[in-house]
C-alpha cells in the first residue's frame, strides 16, 4: 500500500515510522530540506512541498492510496497558511488522484469554551480564538471534500505528550511560579503511541467523519500541574485567583465513539 504524509513532523515521523514497519511504501513531506536526510531513516520517497502549491501537491499524491495530513505552523508561522490554504489545496487536487482515503490530525480545542461539561463529536465547535477558527474551517473544507471514492477522517487530537514531549519538560517551566486563575479548567491529552495507534486504526477500519482521540484521564489543570511537580521533585506553583485565567476554553472531551470504533488506548491515564 501507498501511504503518504503530508507535514511528517512529530507526529507524521512516528506513524511514518510504524507505517514502513507494516511494509506500506512511506512518502514523506516536509517543508524543509535540511530534514531530508532525517526522514530518509523513516520514508521510502521524500518530497519537499508546500501544502499550497497545488501543482507540485497533486503530481505527488496522484498514485496515492492513503494521505495521512498532519501540519503544523513554525513558530511565529500563519495558521492560514498552514491550515487552511493546505486544506482547501488538499481538497482541489484529491479529486484527481488516487487517493481513497484522507486522515487529517486536528485538536481537541476547537470545541472552546463549555465550561468543564462533557464534549463530544456531536457538540457544535466554538473556536476560543482566531486561530482555532482557521482549524475549524480546514475541517470544514476537508469533510467537504468527501465522496463515493475517497473518505475523509478527522481526528482530533488533545494536548500531545509522549517522547521527547514529556509532562516534566512540558510543565517544567511553570514551577516555582504564580499562574493566574484557579487552574479549574479541564485538560485533555493524549499519548504519541495512541495517536499513531488511532491513526493506523482508522486506515485499517476505513473510519470517515470526526473522531476525537484523548485519553480517559481527563485532570484539571491545577491538578496535573500539582501532580507533575510532586512526580518530578519540583517547585510547586502558585494560582493567583484575583486574576482571570489565561485559558480561554474549558471541556471535557470525550473519546466514547472512537473506543466503539473497537480502539483500545495503551496509554488512557498519565501514569496507570
Amino acid at each position: 500500500m501507498k501511504v503518504a504524509i503530508v507535514g511528517c513532523g512529530y507526529v507524521g515521523t512516528a506513524v511514518a515510522q510504524h507505517w514502513q514497519s507494516r511494509g506500506c511504501v512511506v512518502l514523506a513531506t516536509t517543508t524543509r530540506q535540511e530534514r531530508v536526510s532525517e526522514l530518509a531513516t523513516v520514508a521510502d520517497r521524500i518530497e519537499v512541498l508546500h501544502g499550497g502549491n497545488a501543482e507540485h501537491l497533486r503530481a505527488t499524491l496522484t498514485d496515492q492510496q492513503v494521505v495521512l495530513l498532519c501540519v503544523a505552523p513554525k513558530r511565529g508561522g500563519s495558521y492560514a497558511e498552514t491550515y487552511l490554504r493546505t486544506a482547501e489545496t488538499m481538497a482541489e487536487v484529491l479529486p484527481e488522484t488516487q487517493v481513497q482515503h484522507l486522515i487529517y490530525t486536528s485538536t481537541s480545542s476547537v470545541y472552546g469554551q463549555h465550561q468543564g461539561a462533557w464534549v463530544t463529536e456531536e457538540t457544535t465547535v466554538a473556536p476560543a480564538s482566531d486561530n482555532g477558527k482557521v482549524i475549524a474551517a480546514a475541517e470544514q473544507v476537508l469533510l467537504e471534500a468527501t465522496n463515493k471514492q475517497q473518505k475523509v477522517c478527522i481526528l482530533r487530537l488533545g494536548g500531545i505528550y509522549g517522547p521527547g514531549r514529556t509532562l516534566a519538560k512540558i510543565y517544567g517551566r511553570a514551577a516555582g511560579t504564580t499562574r493566574p486563575g484557579k487552574g479549574d479548567e479541564h485538560s485533555n491529552w493524549v499519548h504519541l503511541d495512541d495517536i499513531v495507534g488511532a491513526i493506523d486504526w482508522a486506515q485499517r477500519h476505513q473510519l470517515s467523519g470526526i473522531y476525537n482521540v484523548v485519553q480517559d484521564e481527563v485532570p484539571t489543570v491545577r491538578d496535573l500541574i500539582s501532580r507533575v511537580c510532586q512526580r518530578y521533585d519540583l517547585a510547586p506553583v502558585q494560582w493567583d485567583h484575583t486574576q482571570p485565567s489565561a485559558r480561554s476554553y474549558n471541556a471535557r472531551v470525550s473519546n466514547a465513539k472512537l473506543k466503539a470504533a473497537g480502539y483500545q488506548f495503551v496509554h488512557p491515564s498519565f501514569w496507570g
